[in-house]
């Protein structure tokens, strides 16, 4: 006699009860006891869908060890971790959840910018330990009449811009492939990115991670900006060469300020001095995962793959070729 092997849906984290319901429609929800490579690959034959959070990389020998893998579900916008084009090759859908998260990271942006220029890390440090005096020798700036300098002006930096108008800032953003009509509506002018570097004093990332952006920011760019401005990083960790040139330029003055979220490498090595600076604050890419956020993330993800289980179109696949074989 043949035993069949019952079909699961592995997930590399815990979702919540709607998208464990949703898909549990399909095969036996089973979150994974490693959730690395490795430990991926010991378990990952009789799946039929696979759910991707964290930064576990999805290479083509792990799809080749499940044949019966019809769609990855990825939860959020980036899906750099997941060998598009091996999914692609093996007709196995790739779907994401653009926009779920954007509004999150977009007043995380601004939480940023105005807990640096309010200088809340230090006052509080200062307050809780006794030196009332601190608020004669500093002084905090304000976010009116600053320019702001996007870079990647798409779903999360167009909300960025029109959070901006109410705090009286210019914007101005750096974006190769977006249409001027969209930047015009915005009130945004585009520019070079070496003119917004120069004019810019708080630039904020949030573009994607490819070959183009990776080390994007470099220390020559770096020299570029404003002495005492501000940067932030809620794109990904690899557009920044290193975290070398931040530290050496927040220690210089050049940078009074800086905010990352996300790193090259997750999680970083937190022995590195840059975390033992006040003004630069840190969090553990986490400014997308509020629990609106997540509630839309999971949602988008749960429904996408459902339909791609049951033969009808998701709303946000990377590679749609696929659904038409």
């Amino acid at each position: 006699m043949y035993t069949v092997t019952p079909l699961i849906i592995l997930s590399t984290q815990p979702l919540d009860d709607y998208a464990e319901k949703t898909l549990a429609r399909f095969g036996a929800f089973k979150i994974a006891a490693q959730p690395t490579l490795e430990g991926l690959k010991r378990e990952i034959a009789p799946a039929l869908a696979l759910v991707v959070r964290g930064q576990v990389q999805i290479t083509a020998e792990l799809m080749d060890a499940a044949a019966q893998l019809k769609v990855i579900g990825r939860t959020g916008v980036g899906y750099d971790t997941v060998d598009i084009q091996a999914a692609t090759e093996r007709g196995i859908a790739v779907v994401y959840t653009p926009g779920a998260g954007a509004r999150a990271v977009a007043e995380a942006a601004f939480a940023f910018m105005l807990a640096l220029c309010k200088m809340i890390a230090h006052w509080d440090h200062e307050t809780k330990r006794g030196n009332w005096q601190s608020r004669i020798a500093s002084q905090g700036t304000d976010l009116d009449q600053k320019i702001l300098g996007i870079i990647g002006l798409g779903r999360i930096g167009q909300i960025v811009a029109k959070m901006a108008k109410p705090f009286e800032m210019t914007t101005i953003a750096y974006d190769p492939y977006l249409d001027p009509v969209i930047a015009k509506a915005l009130g945004v002018e585009l520019v070079s990115l070496e003119t917004l570097m120069a004019q810019a004093d708080f630039v904020t990332l949030h573009c994607p991670q490819n070959d183009e952006t990776m080390g994007l920011i470099n220390r020559a760019r770096l020299q570029q900006m404003k002495h005492g401005s501000f940067l932030l990083n809620l794109a990904r960790g690899g557009v920044i060469e290193s975290l070398d040139p931040i530290y050496e330029m927040l220690l210089s003055g050049q940078l009074r300020g800086a905010a990352l979220d996300v790193f090259l490498v997750e999680p970083p090595d937190h022995t590195h001095p840059i975390f033992s600076l006040q003004n630069c604050l840190v969090s553990p890419h986490a400014m997308a995962t509020s629990e609106g956020a997540m509630r839309r993330i999971f949602e988008s993800m749960a429904n996408d793959m459902a339909a791609v289980l049951s033969g009808t179109p998701p709303q946000f696949v990377v590679n749609p070729e696929v659904l038409k074989r």
